[in-house]
C-alpha cells in the first residue's frame, strides 16, 4: 500500500524545486536607489532650487552656542546659494529646544514666512531629560508644521556626545546646510500648492498702527509685521 501511495503521489504533484521553494526575497523586491538608503552621513540630493521669491524664518538655541551657530552659518550659506535674498532671511533666537515648537507656531501664524528651520544641539547627559526633550521637540515641531501649513524643518541634532556634534556641525558634515535646501524646497511646494502672500516686515508682532490681515491658520495674505 505504501509503495502504492507513493507511486500516485508522484505522478500527481511535480518534483521540480521551483514548486516547494518560493522565491528569493532580494527577486522579489525592487531595492530603491541608493540615495533613497541615504543615512545620517548621506545627505539626500537636491536639485536645481531658485528662492529669490521665498522667505525664510531660522530660529535657533542659545545652549549650545558655538555648535549652534555653525549650523546657522550652514543653513545660510545653503540658503544663499538657493538665491534667497538676505531680506527675506528673519532669524532669532530662544533659550534652548524646548522653546522651539512654541516660538515656530507664532512665526507661523504671523504669516510672514513660507518655511521655518528650528536649529538646536540636544546632547545625552546622565539622565532622562535627554530623553523627554528630544521627543518633546520634535513631536511638537511636527505639529506646527501640520497645523499651520508652514514647513518646519527639524534641525535639531540629537547627539550621544561632543564627538558627534563636531562631526555634525562643522566642514562638509555641517548639517545645516541640508536643512537650509530642505526649507526651500517645502516654501517652493507650499507656495506652489497654497499660492503666495505679499507681507511687509517679517517677524512675530504687528506692525504698529496697522491692523493685521493675516488669515490666521496657514497665514494665507497677511499685513506688515514686525518683531
Amino acid at each position: 500500500m505504501l509503495m502504492n501511495f507513493l507511486a500516485i503521489f508522484l505522478l500527481v504533484v511535480p518534483t521540480t524545486p521551483y514548486v516547494f521553494w518560493p522565491t528569493p526575497t532580494s527577486q522579489l523586491i525592487k531595492h530603491p536607489p541608493t540615495s533613497l538608503l541615504a543615512g545620517d552621513d548621506s545627505p539626500a540630493a537636491f536639485g536645481q532650487l531658485d528662492g529669490s521669491s521665498t522667505r525664510i524664518g531660522i530660529i535657533s538655541t542659545r545652549w549650545n552656542p558655538t555648535a549652534v551657530g555653525n549650523l546657522v552659518a550652514g543653513t545660510k550659506q545653503a540658503l544663499k546659494a538657493c538665491n534667497v535674498p538676505e531680506t527675506n532671511i528673519f532669524s532669532t533666537e530662544v533659550p534652548g529646544c524646548y522653546e522651539l515648537p512654541y516660538a515656530a507656531r507664532l512665526l507661523a501664524l504671523s504669516g510672514t514666512v513660507d518655511a521655518i528651520i528650528c536649529v538646536g544641539v540636544l546632547v545625552k547627559g546622565e539622565t532622562k531629560h535627554f530623553e523627554y526633550i528630544a521627543d518633546a521637540t520634535s513631536l511638537g515641531i511636527m505639529q506646527v508644521g501640520l497645523q499651520t501649513n508652514v514647513p518646519v524643518t527639524f534641525g535639531v541634532l540629537t547627539c550621544m556626545d561632543d564627538e558627534q556634534v563636531t562631526k555634525r556641525t562643522t566642514g562638509d558634515g555641517n548639517h545645516g546646510i541640508g536643512w537650509g535646501m530642505t526649507a526651500v524646497e517645502m516654501a517652493l511646494l507650499r507656495s506652489a500648492a497654497l499660492g503666495k502672500s505679499k507681507i511687509g516686515n517679517m517677524g512675530f508682532g504687528e506692525k504698529p498702527g496697522e491692523a493685521s490681515k493675516a488669515s490666521g491658520i496657514g497665514g494665507i495674505g497677511g499685513g506688515g509685521f514686525g518683531f
